[in-house]
């Protein structure tokens, strides 16, 4: 029987349920795919919670991304057959046990590359290579600062950065994830007890660096821009600040989100420096996403790209698995399970 995820209003894991569906059937140009494993992001607590923009109404199945087998084939599809291990990017709706997709969105997987390690790859690795490569150019001889640095796009972003030499890279995180963030060649900075503007500002001669990543929104986008380079790219693809933890309340939650800042464009002309905010999601080049795609897996069949992954709930623990991300206990990417 064909199930998958639903939000079925705006509030806590507890709002989630999993549910039977009928079977969808692939039309021309499209396939449809028994999914192995599929991707959970932070950007699906907060399109749970009602703050992520666009989403479906109320009820909907979140998920940007899964790896599975080829189970039918639209009228007329040959590039694909029954059997095939896949890999896709989607717009919404993974988090199912059987997926329609358009082939424009799908990547056959060669053997070596495990169903787990692809469900890791779209969203983190495409998010990162997005900002670096594909807006940000990144330069050997540039600088980058990436926030959430244990996370999923953050180790993401980190093997980015090695593969591409450079070597002045910063990162913050909680200090217990310091090791896997120096395991990449990445300068630790704990984001709790440790203030990374200052410590930029010092290692840089206050000039600041080129790249920024940030995931966290709030008062922590102001302090990027204080420390991002002239010419510097400013990314913001995320809002934890925002998301409710065991430890935040909804009233502090609604505080960060008060504190996110309206960027001036007379200030970012002033200063030469710019702003991108970033949702792969609403990305609608897919040309543009299946070249991303296919060099990085070139970079994950060659070994210079390894996916991070924290942990694989199964899909009827996915409450669980939302609290487990709100609260950040994860280093690397967690996935839904659903065979």
């Amino acid at each position: 029987m064909a199930r998958r995820v639903e939000f079925t209003k705006a509030g806590s894991p507890s709002t989630i349920r999993v549910t039977e569906m009928p079977m969808p059937e692939p039309k021309q140009g499209q396939v449809r795919v028994k999914v192995a494993f599929a991707g959970i992001n932070f950007a699906d607590l907060l399109m749970r919670l009602g703050f992520y923009q666009p989403r479906p109404p109320y009820p909907f199945t979140p998920g940007y991304e899964v790896s599975g087998t080829i189970d039918a084939l639209g009228e007329g599809e040959s590039r694909f057959t029954i059997g095939q291990r896949v890999v896709a990017a989607m717009s919404t709706g993974g988090q199912s046990s059987h997926v329609v997709v358009d082939t424009q969105r799908v990547l056959p997987l060669p053997e070596q590359i495990s169903l787990e390690a692809a469900a890791a790859m779209p969203v983190t690795y495409l998010t990162a290579h997005h900002m670096l490569h594909h807006l940000g150019h990144l330069d050997e001889n540039e600088s980058v600062l990436i926030h959430g640095g244990a996370g999923g796009v953050g180790t993401a972003a980190l093997q980015l950065c090695q593969w591409a030499g450079v070597s002045k890279v910063w990162a913050t995180a909680s200090g217990s994830k310091s090791d896997i963030i120096e395991s990449y060649g990445g300068r630790a900075i704990d984001r709790h007890n440790q203030d990374f503007v200052s410590i930029i500002k010092k290692e840089t001669d206050n000039q600041g660096v080129d790249h920024i990543l940030d995931p966290i929104g709030g008062d922590n986008l102001t302090r990027s821009l204080s420390v991002l380079k002239e010419g510097g790219r400013l990314y913001t693809y995320g809002m934890s600040a925002v998301a409710p933890t065991s430890k935040r309340s909804m009233i502090r939650s609604f505080l960060a989100w008060r504190k996110t800042p309206a960027f001036d464009p007379l200030r970012l002309m002033t200063r030469n420096r710019g702003v991108f905010g970033v949702h792969m999601g609403t990305w609608k080049n897919e040309a543009v996403m299946l070249k991303q795609l296919e060099r990085i897996m070139e970079g994950v069949l060659t070994g210079a790209l390894k996916p991070v992954i924290d942990s694989i709930f199964d899909v009827e623990d996915v409450a669980k698995a939302h609290q487990y991300l709100h609260d950040g206990k994860n280093i690397g990417k967690v996935l839904l399970r659903f065979e």
